[in-house]
């Protein structure tokens, strides 16, 4: 039987294709996806279209039922959007703060972080969470946890100062103080039109985060 030389090319092997169950879930995702951006915009909004899953599924073109198979209740929509936000506003901090260098280098770039405008949308949207979190035990230990998350990136920070300085200040009583003076500070901001335009926030932020440090150092 004549058997096929090494210098004959190759049928080349197909592609494998996608299972159905491939296809499915990855629909399913694209559906979670626009079902969870629905959820943003609605509570972000100025509250005409109440935050119902009915209105949800209504603003992300998919059917009340299909709403309901990917998330049982309201709740469980707040709880994915209060995760879906955590890469604009933790994940980068956590970059700041874990990224080489010493305390320094990793407090320029917190402040350079902290500076930068909030975008209007993602402010509406902590604001409506905390509306939900005094009304929802679920909502509030998630944005609770989420805050946690927030600080403990200051309390990092100034945990690599004392490992500098050795015998330094304790690194929680400065972290939590420099949390909820930004944390201050972007409240007033948002409320304040005429403190926002007046505030200095990059020197605002940088004689919190500095100046703690300094202070820390008289211990």
């Amino acid at each position: 039987m004549a058997t096929r030389s090494s210098d004959t090319p190759s049928r080349p092997v197909p592609a494998e294709r996608p299972t159905g169950r491939t296809r499915a879930s990855a629909k399913g995702e694209q559906t979670r996806a626009r079902l969870i951006a629905a959820a943003r915009t609605l509570l972000a909004g100025d509250d005409s279209i109440p935050f119902t899953t009915r209105n949800v599924a209504a603003a992300g073109g998919v059917t009340h039922g299909m709403c309901h198979y990917h998330f049982q209740d309201r709740t469980d929509l707040i709880l994915a959007v209060v995760e879906d936000i955590r890469p604009e506003w933790i994940t980068p901090l956590e970059e700041a703060v874990g990224a080489p260098g010493p305390f320094a280098e990793r407090a320029e770039r917190v402040v350079g972080l902290l500076t930068q405008p909030e975008g209007a949308d993602l402010s509406r949207l902590h604001s409506a969470l905390h509306w939900f979190a005094l009304n929802d035990d679920r909502v509030r230990a998630s944005l609770a946890g989420e805050y946690r998350r927030w600080r403990s990136c200051f309390v990092t920070l100034y945990q690599v100062l004392a490992d500098e300085r050795g015998d330094g200040p304790d690194p929680r009583t400065l972290g939590e103080a420099a949390a909820a003076a930004v944390d201050g500070l972007a409240a007033i901001r948002s409320l304040d039109e005429e403190a926002d335009a007046e505030v200095d926030a990059e020197a605002v932020v940088r004689a919190v985060v500095l100046g703690l440090a300094s202070a820390g150092a008289g211990r």
